[in-house]
């Protein structure tokens, strides 16, 4: 029986770690969830804090150790310490969010006004026939918590808009566009550069999609969607993924590029889509590049 009283958290953490040899042939220390929720409930804080400690002490937890040959225990400490808004929770968006809850971002604020219907089951990862009629966010809040616990989720059942925004990115290093109408993209990119935050940006059609980064500076949806930089009225119904529909693989697969865009900048890795955006077109399996600005990429380090 471990005496939380008299022991720190790094003393206890370290106490219930066990050393293992990995698949990979190397020996880590790792913290197993159910050790991490005996540990939570001792010392009265949460799963995420204890996911922190342990990372910050070397020590892996489960559920990410499978992260350890492509990234270090410091930087999966720097996801957990991170926070993401996801702006719409429906194709692009609850596949984003289930990616950044497996990966460990520690925080996530989910912003959607919607309700399911029977029309969101053929491509909305959190679409079943139990949450029809049900909230969006509150349907992802309810997978993500079936699937790591210990991230941190803020819900929004609102549109997001210029007054409301501040709200929805509160606390946020990096916001996450999975919407599907142009005014709401400009609100949410003028919302982030007011904010000095980074902004993921995709959309999808079809089988087709597209994706760019936006640093605070930087201009690149008023140079696809015009009008001046300012919300237009167009209806939502008109856009493209109303027109054309949206097969289940698309927003799977493009939700993947914004979810590694999302771990490069947190991370300082790799290379940016910055100034730059990707078409994809994966009918005929084509990949396309169009520049907006200089190519060089920004200090990582």
């Amino acid at each position: 029986m471990i005496d939380y009283k008299n022991k720190t958290p790094d003393e206890v953490i370290s106490g219930l770690a066990n050393e293992i040899t990995a698949p990979w042939g190397r020996k880590i220390n790792v913290l197993h969830e159910s050790d991490a929720i005996e540990a939570a409930g001792g010392l009265k804080t949460g799963l995420r804090q204890i996911y922190m400690a342990a990372l910050g002490s070397g020590i892996w937890p489960v559920r990410y150790m499978r992260n350890a040959q492509s990234i270090s225990a410091q930087e999966q400490l720097k996801l957990a310490e991170s926070c993401a808004a996801v702006i719409g929770a429906g194709g692009l968006g609850a596949n984003v969010l289930m990616l950044l809850a497996r990966m460990g971002i520690g925080g996530l604020n989910i912003a959607d006004p919607d309700v399911f219907e029977e029309s969101n089951l053929n491509r909305q990862l959190t679409a079943t026939k139990h949450t029809m009629g049900m909230h969006k966010s509150k349907a992802a809040q309810n997978m993500i918590n079936s699937v790591n616990p210990a991230v941190e989720i803020k819900t929004f059942q609102i549109r997001l808009t210029g007054e409301n925004a501040a709200d929805i990115l509160s606390g946020a290093d990096i916001a996450i566009d999975a919407l599907d109408n142009i005014s709401a993209r400009l609100a949410l990119a003028d919302a982030c550069r007011k904010a000095g935050i980074h902004l993921i940006h995709a959309a999808i059609s079809g089988f087709e999609g597209q994706v760019m980064t936006l640093f605070p500076e930087d201009k690149g949806l008023e140079i696809i969607y015009g009008n001046n930089g300012k919300p237009s009225s167009r209806d939502p119904a008109a856009s493209p993924e109303a027109v054309m529909g949206v097969p289940g693989p698309t927003p799977a697969i493009i939700a993947g590029f914004e979810v590694m865009e999302a771990v490069k900048i947190l991370l300082g890795r790799g290379r940016i889509l910055k100034n730059r955006m990707l078409y994809i077109d994966l009918e005929n399996f084509d990949f396309q590049e169009f520049c907006f600005g200089p190519e060089k990429e920004p200090d990582q380090s």
